[in-house]
């Protein structure tokens, strides 16, 4: 992706505006960023996706992202917990690297 996220992100590198829709490249850009934030082949439960978004992210509503993030086929989920769409749910538990 060519697009720089620079100017969505704080000094500590979190997400702090999501562009409009009008700058598609650079939420694109954002959404790559936040996928490659997870592990491959990873299940992730809800708390930990939360956890995860809330840490790299200021949003008001970091919901946002989850739903972009699911909607644009950068992680699937089954209702209980999620994974990059990128790689097979259950290759290793959340946690463990590998």
């Amino acid at each position: 992706m060519t697009k720089s996220i620079h100017d969505f992100q704080d000094e500590h590198g979190r997400i702090h505006t999501w562009p409009s829709d009008r700058r598609r490249a650079h939420q694109l850009a954002i959404l790559d960023y936040l996928t490659g934030l997870l592990d491959p082949g990873v299940s992730y439960d809800q708390g930990q996706v939360d956890q995860l978004l809330a840490d790299h992210s200021t949003l008001p509503d970091p919901s946002v992202l989850l739903t972009e993030l699911v909607e644009g086929d950068y992680l699937a989920t089954d209702g209980q917990v999620y994974w990059r769409a990128d790689g097979r749910p259950g290759t290793r538990p959340s946690g463990e690297r590998g």
